[in-house]
């Protein structure tokens, strides 16, 4: 594999992260629980999309198949997509929403401040400017796990449910292949097993600070989106998601 064929591949990934979790947040749109908070999730999801907008773009253009964000976002299939299974989970309610997002948002603020440093030109200026953004997204999402955490006994008991729901999905932000393997020889990306560690010392510890402790999941670990294997939810987001630029292509207005 190329180091250009890599990147594309590496850039869909994180843009296809973005865009899917900022799907989901914008779900909440006008049904959160208080108005700031609906705010809050709806700039969280703007900037998540703004992020993809920006990784899938450079995608298209190393590419050079006169493929746009919008063409990688809408008209692909969902074997198609590389965002990790994580992201792509429901809104059961507001603590699973949460937890799932401060997942994500650690794994983006540490994996981001390593591609400050990247050879790559655009990785290391992407990841300088999108670092401010996520630096809040994690400033706000640790707050509420502390809230729902070691708060009422109805919302403690809703994160130890997200909890054990959601474990099983974060190993699979940290596996590698090809892809990271020949960005890694040209320092361009980081190493994932360093971000791991630096993840997991960090929630695990703000976890055990909210009164949640890491569930026994059985040694069961979900992977699969690197090669295009998702779950059920993937299809009907996309399907919703894609309706109207696949129904009116080339519709402008």
């Amino acid at each position: 594999m190329s180091r250009d064929q890599a990147l594309i591949e590496y850039l869909i990934r994180l843009g296809d992260n973005a865009l899917i979790i900022g799907q989901r947040l914008g779900e909440w749109c006008g049904h959160a629980h208080q108005l700031e908070s609906d705010i809050a999730l709806t700039n969280i999801a703007l900037d998540n999309i703004g992020q993809c907008r920006l990784l899938l773009s450079e995608a298209g253009q190393i590419e050079g198949k006169n493929r746009t964000e919008n063409d990688l976002a809408f008209f692909r299939d969902e074997k198609d997509f590389r965002n990790s299974l994580l992201v792509e989970q429901p809104n059961e309610n507001f603590g699973h929403t949460i937890l799932r997002q401060y997942f994500y948002d650690v794994f983006q603020f540490y994996l981001y401040s390593a591609l400050k440093s990247s050879g790559n030109e655009f990785l290391s200026g992407f990841a300088a400017k999108s670092l401010k953004e996520v630096s809040y997204h994690r400033k706000l999402s640790s707050d509420w796990i502390l809230r729902l955490g070691d708060g009422t006994s109805e919302s403690h008991l809703k994160m130890v449910e997200a909890l054990e729901y959601l474990w099983p999905f974060t190993f699979e932000l940290f596996e590698m292949n090809e892809i990271d393997a020949t960005l890694m020889a040209e320092n361009w990306v980081p190493d994932l097993s360093e971000i791991e560690k630096k993840w997991r010392n960090e929630v695990e510890a703000h976890l055990s600070e909210a009164t949640l402790e890491i569930p026994d999941t059985m040694g069961y670990k979900a992977t699969g989106s690197r090669k295009g294997h998702h779950t059920e939810y993937l299809g009907f987001l996309l399907a919703e998601m894609q309706a109207v630029p696949r129904s009116m292509p080339g519709a402008k207005w």
